[in-house]
Order: C-alpha cells, then sequence, then structure tokens
C-alpha cells in the first residue's frame, strides 16, 4: 500500500502509507532504510494514516499519560486513615486508586478495556464496559482493603473522578442504555461536521468564530462537535432528545450518573473543567450557552447540570462504597494541575502520555490566545470558591510515537526499551521525526498534516530514531511553551512534568536541553488521580487548599539545562524546517 518514490531535489520518500505501516521483526526499519539507497542526506518518509495500530490494547490509557504499575504502601503500620479513592477512567483502561490522609496512594487496581476502530480515523469506546471495568476495579480495592488489614470500606470518605476529555456519550435516560458507542476524544470522524459549521462563520473559514466565548477554535478535538455527529448521524437520537428521553455528557457525566443510581434517580451532573471541553459552555458564566448550543445544533436539555470541581455531588447507591459521596471531579489535564499543586498564577504542568498536554495557570480571569492555544478552565474547588483558568497547549502524538515504534515498526520490544535504545547515541545524526500521524495540534492547529522522518542517511540507526523520538515529543512541548511565553507575556521558571513517560530520565534530560529552563519531577509521576482524590478530600475536610499533602519524596527529581543557547535555537530551526514538510499531505 506504499511505494518508494525518488526525487532529484531531495532524494527518497516513502509515501501512500492509508494502513499501518507493519514491518516483520525479522525485517526492522533500519534494513529498510538502508534499502533506499539514496545518494541525498535529505530523505523524508512521509506516513499516512499510522495512527491506526496495529493491536488492539494499547500501551497508554489516557489523554495525558501511560499507566503503571502503581506505587503503593500496603504496610499497615505506615498507612494514615481516612482514606480517599479516586476513579481515574483513561483512554484504554481505568483504575480505582486509594489514598490515605498523608495522600500516599495506599491500594490500586487497573483494568484494560477495548479499542474500538470501525472506519480508518474512528475511535470509540463501550460505554457499558467502561463501566463495568469502574465497579471492578472498584470491588477489587476494597477486598484488598479486607485482606491487607489497612482498613474497610467505611474508611473511604469521600472519591473522586477523573476522566479522559472530550469522549463524548448519549444515553436513554430510562433504560440506562447507550444510544452509540462512546466517540473518543481522538477521533477524526467529524472534519466533515467541522466544514459544515465552518460554512456558517461569516468568512465561511474562521474556526475561531467562537473562540472568544468558549475559548476553542472549531476542531473535531471537542465534544460539541462529537455531539452534533452523533445528532446528525444516530437514527433516531434527535427524536429522543424532543421526547425528553436522552442524556448527554462526557464520561464524567456517565460515571457519575449510574454510580448514584442510573435511572433510579442518577445524578445528571458534570464539572466545570470538563464543561470547558465542550465549546457549549460560556466561560464567563460557567452556564450552557444558548448561542453556543443553537450553533451547534445542540438541545440544553440533554446536558448535564455544571458543577464546581470539589464538593458532593451525590452517593453511591449500592455496591461496597454504597452511600460514600461522590466529591471531586476534574478532566484529566485539570487533575493533574490539581495533583501538581500548581495553584498559583503563572505555574505550569506538562502531561506526557499518549499525547502531550501543557496547561499554564492564568489566574482568575481567562486570557485568549493569539499563539494556537487553547482557553480552558482549570479548576474551581467548591462552589462558592473562585474559578481559575488556564492556557492549554494540546499535542496529539507523543507517548503513542513509542507505541508506533513497538508495534508498527518493530524497533523496540517495549516501551522502556526506547530510553535504552536513545542513550545508544549522543544526538540524532541530524535526524527528525515528527509524529503528525492524524494531523497537528497546538500550536499549529493542521490536521492537513501527516507524519514525516527527515535527514536519513546511510550512517542512520534504530537508535537515532528512538532518540529522534523522544526529541520530537519535546521540540513539540517546546513550542507550546513558546507560544505560552507570548500570550502570558511572562517566562515561565520552571517545568513540572508528569505521567508515565516521565520515568524516562533521557527525555527529561532532552526537554529540559530543548526548553532550556529545569524540568521537575515529582515523588508520584501519576498525579492525574491524585488530583481528583484531593478535591474530593477537599470537598468533605480531609485536606485543606493551602495546606495540601507533600508531593516531594522517593523519585522526586530535577532536570536542569546542558546546553547553551545557540545551540538550543540551532536545533529548534531544524526541527521547524521538518514540520514544514509534514503540511498539506491530507
Amino acid at each position: 500500500s506504499f511505494q518508494i518514490a525518488r526525487y532529484p531535489s531531495i532524494g527518497c520518500m516513502l509515501v501512500g502509507v492509508h494502513r499501518p505501516l507493519l514491518i516483520h521483526p525479522i525485517y526492522r526499519v533500519h534494513t529498510l532504510l538502508n534499502t533506499l539507497n539514496c545518494s541525498r542526506p535529505f530523505i523524508p518518509i512521509v506516513l499516512h494514516r499510522a495512527y491506526h495500530f496495529s493491536r488492539s490494547t494499547p500501551l497508554m490509557s489516557h489523554e495525558g499519560h501511560q499507566h503503571h504499575p502503581h506505587r503503593v504502601h500496603t504496610d499497615p503500620a505506615h498507612v494514615v486513615p481516612p482514606f480517599i479513592g479516586a476513579i481515574d477512567q483513561g483512554t484504554s483502561s481505568t483504575r480505582f486508586i486509594l489514598y490515605d490522609s498523608t495522600g500516599h496512594a495506599v491500594l490500586a487496581h487497573q483494568k484494560e478495556f477495548e479499542q474500538i476502530h470501525p472506519h480508518p480515523g474512528w475511535v470509540e469506546h463501550d460505554p457499558m464496559t467502561i463501566m463495568e471495568t469502574v465497579t471492578q476495579c472498584i470491588h477489587e480495592v476494597v477486598e484488598q482493603m479486607k485482606t491487607s488489614g489497612i482498613g474497610k470500606a467505611s474508611d473511604i470518605k469521600a472519591v473522586g473522578v477523573t476522566n479522559q476529555r472530550e469522549t463524548t456519550v448519549v444515553w436513554d435516560k430510562a433504560t440506562g442504555k447507550p444510544s452509540y458507542n462512546a466517540i473518543v476524544w481522538c477521533d477524526a470522524r467529524t472534519s466533515g461536521t467541522v466544514s459544515e459549521l465552518l460554512e456558517k462563520t461569516p468568512n465561511k473559514e474562521d474556526k475561531d468564530h467562537l473562540r472568544a466565548k468558549c475559548g476553542l477554535p472549531l476542531s473535531t478535538y471537542f465534544s460539541g462537535v462529537k455531539l452534533k455527529w452523533m445528532l446528525d448521524n444516530v437514527q433516531g437520537l434527535r427524536q429522543a432528545c424532543e421526547n425528553g428521553t436522552a442524556l448527554a455528557g462526557t464520561i464524567d457525566s456517565w460515571l457519575i450518573w449510574n454510580l448514584t443510581g442510573g435511572p433510579n434517580g442518577g445524578e445528571h451532573v458534570t464539572d466545570v473543567t470538563n464543561a470547558s471541553r465542550t465549546m457549549l459552555m460560556d466561560l464567563a458564566t460557567h452556564t450552557w450557552d444558548k448561542d453556543l448550543c443553537s450553533f451547534m445544533e445542540v438541545p440544553h436539555a440533554i446536558l448535564p447540570t455544571i458543577k464546581s470541581s470539589a464538593e458532593v455531588y451525590g452517593k453511591f447507591a449500592d455496591g461496597p462504597l454504597k452511600g460514600v459521596p461522590l466529591a471531586g471531579c476534574l478532566g484529566d489535564q485539570q487533575a493533574a494541575m490539581v495533583g501538581q499543586q500548581c495553584f498559583n498564577k503563572g505555574e505550569a504542568k506538562n502531561t506526557y502520555g499518549t499525547g502531550c498536554f501543557m496547561l499554564y495557570n492564568t489566574g482568575t480571569s481567562p486570557v485568549q490566545s493569539t499563539h494556537g492555544l487553547l482557553t480552558t478552565v482549570c479548576y474551581q474547588l467548591g462552589p462558592q470558591a473562585p474559578v481559575y483558568y488556564a492556557l492549554e497547549g494540546s499535542i496529539a502524538v507523543a507517548g503513542s510515537a513509542v507505541k508506533w515504534l513497538r508495534d508498527n515498526m518493530g524497533i523496540i520490544q517495549s516501551a522502556r526499551d526506547v530510553e535504552t535504545l536513545a542513550s545508544q547515541v549522543k544526538d540524532t545524526g541530524g535526524l527528525y521525526f515528527v509524529p503528525a500521524f492524524s494531523g497537528l495540534f497546538a500550536p499549529h492547529w493542521r490536521d492537513d498534516a501527516r507524519g514525516v522522518i527527515v535527514g536519513l542517511t546511510h550512517h542512520s540507526t534504530k537508535s537515532h530514531i528512538a532518540r529522534a523520538t523522544l526529541e520530537a515529543v519535546s521540540f513539540q512541548t517546546r513550542e507550546v511553551l513558546d507560544a505560552m511565553r507570548k500570550d502570558a507575556r511572562s517566562d515561565l521558571k520552571i517545568l513540572k512534568v508528569d505521567g508515565g513517560m516521565t520515568k524516562n530520565a533521557t527525555l527529561l534530560q532532552i526537554q529540559a536541553d530543548l526548553v532550556g529552563i529545569p524540568v521537575e519531577r515529582p515523588a508520584d509521576v501519576e498525579t492525574t488521580a491524585f488530583g481528583a482524590a484531593f478535591a474530593a478530600g477537599l470537598a468533605v475536610g480531609v485536606w485543606k487548599e493551602d495546606s495540601p499533602p507533600s508531593r516531594k519524596g522517593a523519585g522526586w527529581a530535577q532536570f536542569l539545562p546542558t546546553i547553551n543557547e545557540d545551540a538550543r535555537e540551532a536545533r529548534l530551526a531544524q526541527w521547524k524546517k521538518a514540520v514544514a514538510h509534514t503540511l498539506d499531505w491530507a
């Protein structure tokens, strides 16, 4: 399904890959590169639709972080009740994590689930399966409490929820059955819907037509566009909305509604962070906006009630946690901000996982970006608490590029291998990899981009490609950070990082070199779940905002830049040349 094309001016190009580019393990990618036999040093490889991976069980589980076995402390002598639970519902797995009053994770259970790809570019989840994984994880952790002797279910004072953002569900409020599979945040089917909406803008191409009110550009990424697609394409759904029998929401709404009773009085709510990712909420009023809903042709009545990120939404209706309050809710990236304790204006964090997501706290006033970033709600820690806002840079491909090396190209056998391989060379040998498998997110927002590898020579090896993969994550982060500096009109002093990829010290050193500021990793890199737990604990009085549990300890590390500004800028200039070759392919 691909061809090797030769061009006198630029060398060789691998083009036309519309399905996953798969290379048998005995025919490694470096062998393929050697067969190109091109004399020119500048050789782009263009990868079409490589985003659709060859395995159904992903390495990554969240928009923003990988899931690894969680560090837990189960010795009763070191556990300090009471406990707060966190449901961490990600893109490929669900976890339930139990924290004690010192903020340490004491027990955890994780369950993966199937990714559904009906067509190229489509990504779906079965909402019922997601719900089953949540209940299974909770049951398992409660059983672990009994067997470990650290406590009983009644010692759990509240549970928080954090979720993959933008993923959208519609269901029947009488039966609780989904009207369609959940459409996942990275699904690209709605490009036609976006084109249709653009036709409604004054100049018929203004992606920022709604940005002043909702903070977001018209994109396949956001929930409102996915919801419109469902309403337009799922038979009988608009009629169900008119009949008052349909409910809609993001994953948090689906979980809370089911856990608090479902058809028997379940609470149909969302929090302000998740609502800010729909394109339907007014950032100034924190309410669903009739003009935005009208533009998207989404009926207001099917949407959940918007609440703060830290309050009691309801109580578990049954199961081992019956009667325990559900008391915290944040979208995953905002939960990581809370988990990293970025409570002050000017603080930022970057989460490395399936994608890469950087948020910058702008305080109690939203900052409208002019450099390709998103304006979003950061958190509201209580019904009467102020709403804090953030600038966000979303990078579509980070850890999933490592997965591509493993599953599609056979360069590595496990994700851990990428650091070992990348460390075997001191640089990339002039090779640059831009993993724009399904377009580029911030700050470019180019749906027509596709992945390229440029600068290949006979000297290039799989070690260079592995290192270029880590550099790609770091360069994309640098571009987002530069945009934040311009929008916020201030320089960031330190970059806090989290997510499973940050266990890779080579990546973090490359990152520090390319951003030119210290990079700080917490003791527990899985801060997303703790952010949800902290919000829940805050709501029921276990913790206080001005004295949160310390996040330092064994595993905390800081990485300092080791190259000078001239070297940094020279490498960035080459990266930008590589990015230019990704455009206008789709």
